[in-house]
This record gives C-alpha cells, sequence and structure tokens, in this order.
C-alpha cells in the first residue's frame, strides 16, 4: 500500500485564507443575469407575494456572436426544490460557448404549489422568449426546453401539453404559441403512474392521494403525437433516482410516432449528474447533444434543400458508398448533411439535406456485395480533390451526376 503524505496543520492553517479568498470569488463570479418576472402582476393562483411565489427567468446570452437558437432550462429537485447551479447556470453557460441563448426558470414548486402552477410558469417562459425575440436576438421558431429529473417532467410536460396562444389576449405574452421547437432531457421523470414512476415528484406536483386520470394525462410517454418537438435525451443505466425507463418510454413514444428523438444511455453514473465533469464518457453528453442539434438544423436559420443524383467511377456506377456535403461557410452552426449511394444513386430529402450554398463534397466507396466475398478498405474517391457543389432553393433544383476519373 502506497503512504498518503497528508498536509500539517499549519500548511492547511496558512491555506484557509487564500482558499476562503478562492471560493469568495468564485461566488462571486457566479452572480447571473439579471431576473426577470414572468408575471409582472402576480402569478395565476399565487397565494402570497414572497419570492417563492414570483416565479422568474434569467436570460444568459452570449459573449461572442448568437447563432439565434434559445433554450428554456427547468432545474431538477423532484417539485420541492431547484438544483440551480449545476442543472441551470452551469448548462445556460456552456450552451453560450457555442452562441446559443439559455433561459434559467425559476417556477413554482410543491408543497405551496401543486399542478398547474409549474406548467403554467414553464409556458409561460416560452411565451416570454417568444416575445421578446428581437429584444434578446433569438430566433422565435428555434426555442427549445431543456429540463433533468423533475425539470425534465417539467420540459416534457411542456412539449406535450401546448397551445398555439390566445390572439385575442389582453397579455400580449399569451398571444404566443407555448409550443418548444425542440426537447432536451437529462435523466428525467416522465411517468407518475407506471411501475418505473418517481413517486416523490408525483406527490409535490399532485398531493397525496391524486386523480387516476390526472397521473395518466401528466405521465409524458402517454401523451405523445405527431406534433410533439423532436427530443434529445440521455440518462444512466444506474441511476437508483429516476429509473432508465422514463428515457426509454418517452424515446419510444416518440418513435411510434414517427417524431425525431435521439436517446444516449450510458453504461455508469448516478442520477442527477448534470453536465458529467471529470467523467471522461459521460461528459461527452453534451457534445452529441451539440451535435443534435446541429445535425437538425437548430443552430442556422439558413434554409436547407433536397440533392440527389448519380456517382459513377469511370462510367461505372459506384455499388455502395457514401456522399458528405461539408457547408463552406458558418461550419460551426450549419449541418454536414450525409447520404448513403447505392448502385450509383443518392438522395439526401430536404429535412437531412445540406443548407443553401457552397460545399466541399467527400465521396467514399465502402466496397462491394457480391456472392463472392472481396477484401477492399474504404476509398475516399474525392482525396486530393478540392470538389465543391453549389446547393440552391428550389425543388428538384439539386440533381448532380458526378463522374469521378478512375484510378490508375
Amino acid at each position: 500500500m502506497r503512504p498518503v503524505r497528508l498536509p500539517s496543520p499549519l500548511t492547511l492553517a496558512l491555506a484557509m485564507p487564500v482558499l476562503m479568498l478562492s471560493l469568495l470569488s468564485g461566488r462571486c463570479d457566479a452572480v447571473g443575469p439579471e431576473p426577470q418576472l414572468l408575471w409582472p402582476d402576480g402569478a395565476p393562483g399565487a397565494v402570497g407575494d414572497e419570492d417563492v411565489d414570483r416565479p422568474l427567468i434569467r436570460v444568459y446570452r452570449p459573449e461572442g456572436t448568437a447563432n439565434g437558437a434559445a433554450v428554456v432550462i427547468f432545474p431538477g429537485g423532484g417539485y420541492g426544490a431547484l438544483a440551480t447551479d449545476h442543472e441551470g447556470h452551469q448548462i445556460a453557460k456552456w450552451f453560450n460557448r457555442f452562441g446559443v441563448t439559455g433561459a434559467v426558470v425559476r417556477y413554482r414548486l410543491g408543497r405551496r404549489y401543486q399542478h398547474p402552477a409549474p406548467l403554467q410558469d414553464a409556458q409561460r417562459a416560452v411565451r416570454y422568449m417568444r416575445h421578446h425575440a428581437d429584444e434578446i436576438g433569438i430566433d422565435p421558431d428555434r426555442i427549445g426546453v431543456m429540463g433533468f429529473s423533475a425539470g425534465g417532467h417539467l420540459a416534457s410536460t411542456v412539449s406535450t401539453h401546448f397551445d398555439a396562444g390566445n390572439p385575442e389576449s389582453d397579455d400580449l405574452l399569451e398571444r404566443h404559441s407555448c409550443r418548444p421547437d425542440f426537447t432536451i432531457l437529462g435523466y428525467p421523470v416522465i411517468s407518475l403512474f407506471a411501475d418505473f414512476a418517481h413517486k416523490g415528484s408525483a406527490r409535490n406536483l399532485l398531493g397525496e392521494d391524486p386523480d387516476p386520470e390526472l397521473l395518466k394525462s401528466l405521465s409524458n410517454e402517454t401523451q405523445v403525437t405527431e406534433q410533439t418537438p423532436p427530443a434529445f435525451l440521455f440518462h444512466t443505466s444506474e441511476d437508483r433516482g429516476v429509473p432508465v425507463q422514463n428515457s426509454l418510454a418517452y424515446y419510444r413514444a416518440l418513435v411510434e410516432h414517427g417524431v425525431p428523438a435521439e436517446l444516449h444511455a450510458y453504461q455508469n453514473g448516478p442520477h442527477g449528474v448534470g453536465l458529467g465533469i471529470g467523467d471522461p464518457v459521460l461528459y461527452s453528453w453534451k457534445d452529441r447533444l451539440k451535435d443534435w442539434m446541429q445535425t437538425n438544423g437548430f443552430l442556422t436559420d439558413v434554409e436547407r434543400a433536397a440533392v440527389s443524383g448519380k456517382i459513377t467511377v469511370g462510367g461505372e456506377p459506384v455499388s455502395r458508398g457514401t456522399i458528405t456535403l461539408i457547408p463552406l461557410d458558418d461550419s460551426e452552426n450549419r449541418p454536414i448533411a450525409w447520404g448513403r449511394i447505392g448502385r450509383g444513386n443518392y438522395r439526401i430529402p430536404a429535412d437531412r439535406g445540406p443548407t443553401i450554398g457552397m460545399h466541399k463534397v467527400v465521396i467514399r466507396d465502402l466496397g462491394t456485395v457480391v456472392p463472392e466475398p472481396t477484401i477492399e478498405d474504404v476509398r475516399e474517391l474525392t482525396a486530393g480533390m478540392e470538389f465543391h457543389l453549389d446547393v440552391i432553393a428550389g425543388e428538384n433544383a439539386n440533381i448532380f451526376t458526378i463522374d469521378l476519373p478512375a484510378a490508375e
């Protein structure tokens, strides 16, 4: 066994002022943006005028160039508290790093408030961001929601219980839709009545003896429709606080209804990991999320287009391969388009296609599929070439027939 040398009491005593100064400095640096009341004239059903009766939103704007996307964040805490630091403030600051505006919501909690107060606050937060889109510098059609644990239940609830707004309302915010454009869920509570439901969240949200129909209507795996926003989920198999079956149930419902969805279920990790800082595997969820947002076009407002055509080498069709279109402009935000080549033909639909503009094209040959097996490596057919395509708007406007030179 290796001996461990502990610092002497004198060393600790000398270090304490520096440590305390560092901690205090960190607290000062962590002060967030000025909070804004979601309901300046008082929230519906408010039972008092204390801080807990006044739901707030803090908007974190990127210091650099914003790409127009925004995410409204609901920290977890079982509907009894809020983990605002590692499931709110730190998440918003991370979004800022790649040009996304974050907004952290302090919503009303049980047992002082139960359903529908948290949902009203969540819907109001989405409307707030849409109403103030120009002022904040965001695209009102690229506003998503994100929630962790019970905050994930709230995010999935506003994603399955939304309306188009009331155009006749005297309250200008209420004229806006509260439907999110996309949903991000971290180890979320989804069901309130299944075997894997989080009973503590259900109790704080609905009380001790809730109506079974209300339990079901707020079990969001049962509320998914074709209009539910696309979703990204991550969870861990070891989560004992909120079992991974919650994410699996919501993901399955999304797939069954044809809603674009992506789920990352990690082997290791407890409940409440936040960014997962320090874990080299779990920490990767945020990179997969950025990839998902970019791939789905949430980081840009540039129009996408379908591309199709035929690819040959020396006049012979590529039997099995891939084509990748990499944007030359704003590559940090615009999606990279990818498609399969079969018997020389390829087609990438508009919802997965490249954005309008110039793209570098990479074509790869994956080998042949024949009765007698062959042994071939993947070959990049465009290696050493600067091969570009200009994608333009319009139906059937991007049909490209490409004949590459045969290898000598």
